[in-house]
């Protein structure tokens, strides 16, 4: 008889458990028609966006991919077109600097000749002047022994 007592008082077991089932059975009866109604609801918009959203996005993708295509290419050529004019003024550019570079290197060629030229005229009007003055100061010194002897 205690464990009668017991299980009436103390153990809920059976109670809780009916309690449980009928709690899980009317949830999943009102979630399913919920979900069913989501999923009803999915299908028609992917119908819908399959049937025709998709077909007007490609179109659109399309006429616009193409044009964009179009202009891309027209300012790669444009580029292209650029680039090879910065290409030739740029050589034109080193040929005319190699040209001043030339002529510098000429002019300068020129001028170390004449430098050349100019102290070889200096290093013989200095010879010629060192010999006169030898002379004058030998005549000096001729002059010089006459006036010593006396």
């Amino acid at each position: 008889d205690v464990g009668e007592i017991y299980s009436r008082l103390l153990d809920h077991r059976p109670v809780i458990q009916g309690e449980i089932r009928y709690f899980v059975k009317e949830f999943e009866e009102k979630r399913g028609l919920r979900e069913l109604r989501v999923l009803e609801n999915l299908k028609k918009t992917i119908f819908e966006t399959n049937e025709h959203v998709l077909p007007k996005c490609e179109q659109a993708m399309h006429a616009n991919l193409n044009e964009a295509f179009k202009r891309l290419q027209a300012a790669n050529d444009m580029i292209h077109r650029l680039q090879e004019r910065e290409h030739e003024e740029r050589k034109l550019q080193a040929d005319k600097l190699m040209a001043r570079e030339e002529k510098c290197i000429a002019h300068w060629e020129e001028f170390m000749k004449e430098q050349q030229n100019k102290q070889a005229e200096v290093d013989e009007e200095h010879r010629k002047a060192m010999e006169r003055l030898k002379e004058q100061y030998s005549e000096m010194e001729k002059e010089l022994a006459k006036y010593v002897s006396f």
